[in-house]
């Protein structure tokens, strides 16, 4: 069987607006953010840095997953990315090594 790579990603924008969504390919889907591709919120908000993600290789517990985050509170949100990234760097560059 094989393995497939699913992501679950936060990007932030203007005033630190918060955007949660699933990707299989997420360096494609962060370019396509930061180049505006889709109108939308994430255009309006200009959300173009990514600032935390997780890797899962099961569409189906990323989907659980980002329904999870989804749903939190903005402040569980930010918790949970400055445990790992309390500065908000774009993580963007770590993706391409």
């Amino acid at each position: 069987m094989k393995s497939h790579n699913y992501y679950i990603y936060i990007m932030s924008g203007i005033n630190k607006v918060l955007y949660v969504e699933v990707s299989n390919n997420l360096i494609k889907r962060v370019e396509e953010h930061k180049e505006e591709v889709f109108k939308g919120f994430t255009k309006k908000y200009k959300c173009k840095k990514l600032v935390y993600y997780e890797w899962f290789t099961d569409i189906r517990v990323a989907i659980r997953r980002e329904k999870q985050l989804k749903n939190w509170r903005r402040e569980k949100k930010v918790s949970l990315i400055e445990k790992d990234n309390k500065e908000w760097k774009d993580l963007y560059g770590d993706l391409l090594g």
